[in-house]
């Protein structure tokens, strides 16, 4: 062996350790390229490498069954949901028929309770968006109301716009609900986990600046982990 096969050998070590070679890279190509000798050891510290890093896996007792005897069993909840469509189809009912007329001849009877329900309207609506501000992650589940509530809002603004039964300034102050709903949905979105690359991790953001460091070519040679795993 030549003495000189120690040094490229010693920097073909460093090489699938990733640490830095003390011999330049075009050096050890060429060395390679000459020298059976050294690309035999190359491939034995490759193998042996990877048996030090890569095992099999050791058999494990299947606990399915167990695992599954051990769980709670589950309870019929489906018929909260089925009550929740319910109510809301109840409350649709209700919409259409007012749509259809229906009870007109009690509208001067019940101006005073549909003032009411009005400002209840404002209110629940001004005290919810409070809450989500408060607790962002309710931000979901208000979004879907509020949306519904603006898109047949608006319905009933444009009908009234065209008939004059309506003002133009009293339609504008709905925009705070339009404005609302907006800063409803940013919220929501800031709720959002990041979007993860296909190996898991979060995506990483933009580096305008170029001054992110570039990622190590990995060479045929090289080892690196067989995985990695998240942790905290």
């Amino acid at each position: 062996m030549n003495v000189d096969c120690e040094d490229y050998r010693e920097a073909l070590s460093a090489r699938l350790d990733g640490e830095a070679s003390p011999v330049a890279e075009e050096r050890l190509e060429a060395h390679l390229a000459e020298c059976a000798g050294c690309r035999s050891w190359q491939q034995r510290a490759i193998a042996l490498n990877r048996t030090l890093r890569v095992r099999p896996a050791q058999p494990t007792p299947d606990l399915t069954a167990a695992v599954l005897r051990a769980a709670p069993a589950r309870t019929g909840r489906g018929w909260r949901r089925i009550a929740l469509a319910v109510v809301g189809g109840c409350q649709l009912v209700l919409g259409f028929a007012q749509l259809a007329g229906v009870g007109q001849d009690n509208l001067v009877a019940m101006a005073g309770h549909l003032f009411n329900e009005s400002t209840a309207w404002n209110l629940a609506i001004g005290l919810g968006l409070l809450w989500t501000a408060w607790r962002p992650g309710a931000a979901a589940g208000t979004v879907p109301v509020l949306s519904a509530f603006v898109l047949v809002l608006t319905g009933f603004c444009v009908h009234d716009l065209v008939l004059g039964t309506a003002t133009a300034g009293r339609v504008a102050t709905h925009g705070l609900l339009v404005a609302g709903l907006i800063a409803l949905v940013l919220v929501q979105r800031d709720q959002r986990p990041p979007r993860r690359t296909g190996s898991g991790t979060p995506e990483e953001p933009a580096d305008p600046a170029g001054t992110a460091s570039p990622s190590p070519q990995v060479r045929p040679g090289d080892l690196g982990p067989t995985a990695y795993r998240r942790t905290g």
